[in-house]
């Protein structure tokens, strides 16, 4: 079986956010532009939220371990064509994140550089 990335024809969007469960912001809402816009998304969640549109009443960012397990198991299956950062979270996310992209295949890369949930 071939793998996703060939089995597709629209591009490849990977997003790194926070979930957010109302679907406003972080991954739900890069997954809805992403669709909108005939591409494929796909999403490394760094980190949950428990918010709504008034406000976040909690952030637990995700391990790292886990950070980089949800990237090897995508790199291993499916090459993005364009990466996306949001809430990163904490600076050992990001360069987490940081030193991933700069070992595996190029792509175009969008930071959104968002420092509150």
């Amino acid at each position: 079986m071939d793998s996703l990335s060939t089995q597709l024809s629209p591009p490849i969007v990977l997003s790194f956010s926070a979930s957010d469960p109302t679907g406003g912001a972080g991954i739900q809402a890069d997954l809805k532009t992403f669709a909108a816009l005939g591409t494929y998304g796909m999403s490394c969640i760094c980190a949950l939220t428990a918010q709504n549109t008034k406000g976040v009443r909690m952030v637990v960012n995700t391990p790292i371990s886990l950070v980089k397990a949800q990237l090897e198991a995508i790199y291993d299956d499916v090459a993005p064509d364009a990466v996306k950062t949001g809430m990163l979270g904490t600076a050992a996310i990001v360069d987490t994140v940081s030193d991933f992209l700069g070992n595996h295949r190029s792509a175009p890369l969008v930071v959104d550089p968002v420092m509150v949930a």
